[in-house]
């Protein structure tokens, strides 16, 4: 049995350590509830936009000619994954890399490694590409510092112009989706070509457009895109955070159960040596006695 001084030491670590996960717990619970806010103000422009677009098509009885949209064969691919750029938040970085490996994996052996272009946020995810020898297009660093719209946009501006060229025919977004602060779902998803049937729809309306309604759809288009580039992100980013809140949650409660263990032990240590202290000097009198 470990003696009562490094029994001391241990509960003095193990106390230190609970300050600093509560500490962090704290923090990221703060960053979880403003992630939340933007993605809940935000979402309200993203679905009317979203509806606006889908209802618009729903309602043309002619077929409208949206290049983003269109379906061909994949032989250029862009992947954009997205991770955290430090650790202490669970699996969610484990999770969204697996995730990235067999999507990788299954593009290299369709159209080879050559014909993917990979689109890294994040530190993590990057540390995992330099070590597996996968070649990286672009790298930023992870949305604690790069999380804006006109990031989102400037990123979605870009992949829009070489689908358009041609230079890539599909676009996957490869990220951890919040569904609560202790579940974050690991998804693949493809923004480009653009489905615009899997858009929401809301009640109809009869639009009138100018000058086309073409012209009208492809203007409107671009827009949605960038507004799920960012709602992604966004997505990401709260689920970074509730998973690390989750996680520090959890490491509190397992130092508090520890701490009760540890103080447990030293009682029974000390009292251990109280009885021996107690069985030695009632030895010594009664010997002294004789």
């Amino acid at each position: 049995m470990p003696n009562l001084k490094e029994i001391r030491a241990r509960i003095h670590s193990v106390a230190s350590t609970q300050k600093i996960t509560s500490a962090m717990k704290m923090v990221s619970a703060a960053k979880l509830k403003k992630s939340e806010g933007l993605t809940m103000s935000f979402l309200p422009y993203r679905n009317k936009l979203s509806e606006a677009l889908s209802n618009y098509l729903s309602a043309l009885e002619e077929t409208v000619t949206i290049p983003l949209a269109e379906q061909r064969e994949v032989k250029r691919v862009a992947l954009v994954a997205f991770s955290s750029s430090s650790g202490l938040c669970g699996v969610f970085n484990s999770n969204v890399i697996k995730l990235f490996r067999t999507t990788y994996e299954g593009y290299a052996g369709k159209i080879g490694p050559d014909s993917i272009e990979v689109v890294l946020f994040g530190k993590k995810i990057k540390d995992y590409a330099a070590k597996n020898g996968i070649a990286v297009t672009e790298a930023h660093e992870g949305l604690d510092a790069t999380l804006s719209f006109e990031t989102a946009a400037a990123l979605a501006d870009q992949m829009v112009e070489r689908f358009l060229k041609g230079d890539i025919d599909e676009v996957v977004m490869i990220y951890n989706h919040h569904k609560s602060a202790a579940v974050q779902v690991p998804t693949a998803e493809t923004v480009l070509p653009l489905a615009t049937d899997l858009l929401p729809k809301g009640e109809y309306l009869d639009y009138i457009v100018e000058p086309s309604k073409e012209a009208f759809v492809n203007a409107l288009v671009p827009k949605v895109i960038r507004t799920r580039f960012y709602s992604i992100m966004l997505d990401t980013f709260t689920a970074e955070h509730g998973a690390r809140m989750t996680a520090m949650h959890i490491a509190s409660d397992n130092a508090n159960s520890l701490l009760q263990e540890l103080r447990t032990q030293y009682n029974k240590a000390r009292q251990n040596v109280i009885t021996n202290e107690l069985i030695d000097i009632v030895g010594g009198a009664e010997a002294l006695n004789k």
